[in-house]
This record gives C-alpha cells, sequence and structure tokens, in this order.
C-alpha cells in the first residue's frame, strides 16, 4: 500500500493481543505487507503519531494509517480521534475504527468526528477474520492523500 509513491505505515492501536495477532494475519493474508507498529494503549499511540510535545509536527510528511480500538486501558478511542482530528498535522490521517462496540450513537459519532471507516469486530472467529480480510482488501485498493 503506496499513498503518491510512499509507503504507508499501519499504526495498530489494539489493547487485546489476540485480537491484535487476528487483525495483522488477516491484513497479511490479504496481501498487505506494510510496516504495522502496534500500541497496546493511547498515550503511547499518541506519542508516536504526535511525538513527545503533541504538536503533531512529528508526523508531518510521514504517510499513516490508523487502525483504532475504542475501548483501550489508558484512554477511549473516541478521545484519540478527537486529538488526531483536531491537530493540523494529522488530521488527513485515515483513521480505521475496529472495535466490538456496535452502538449506533457512538458509529455516527465515530464519523461525525471524523473515522473513515468503522468496522465492528465480531465475537466469532470466521467473522471477524472475514472483517479483516475485508480491510485487508481495503487497504489494497485504498490511497491515502
Amino acid at each position: 500500500m503506496k499513498a503518491l509513491g510512499k509507503e504507508v505505515t499501519i499504526v495498530m492501536v489494539e489493547d487485546d493481543e489476540g485480537h491484535a495477532r487476528l487483525i495483522e494475519k488477516n491484513i497479511r493474508r490479504a496481501g498487505v505487507n506494510n510496516e504495522i507498529i502496534p500500541f497496546v494503549n493511547g498515550g503511547e499511540a499518541l506519542t508516536y503519531i504526535l511525538g513527545e510535545d503533541r504538536s503533531g509536527k512529528v508526523s508531518e510528511g510521514r504517510y499513516l494509517l490508523v487502525l483504532l480500538d475504542l475501548n483501550l486501558p489508558d484512554m477511549t478511542g473516541i478521545d484519540i480521534l478527537k486529538q488526531l482530528k483536531s491537530n493540523s498535522y494529522v488530521r488527513h490521517l485515515p483513521v480505521v475504527i475496529l472495535t466490538t462496540t456496535d452502538d449506533e450513537a457512538e458509529i455516527k459519532r465515530c464519523y461525525d468526528l471524523g473515522a473513515n471507516v468503522y468496522i465492528t469486530k465480531p465475537v466469532e472467529y470466521d467473522s471477524f477474520a472475514n472483517a479483516i480480510r475485508q480491510l485487508g482488501l481495503f487497504f489494497s485498493v485504498m490511497q491515502v492523500s
């Protein structure tokens, strides 16, 4: 997956190790070989994306795609999404919500805040694996601007 000839790095913010492995495995199965940088909490992911000073300047010129769980141990995915989409340096980064929450109001809220895609993690393994494969196919045709 490339954006304007540049390699896109996938930033995965997922605290469930089993889900993280499953997500990565199925992204690879879909033929996406981009680097995946995993984080288990929001604070570390924000430091990576926005920098120590949280200005976002560190990501100027970086091509990132964020996979974001809403239920994290240290903060909510909604808080992370708000910070990313309100920062002039990173607001253009695509954010894919991957969560078990299928509440319509929560889904609408994520889209209103600027999420690009919202995928509900099915609890049943085969459905979850299929959803992640679909995400991998989405990645393979997606262009990051």
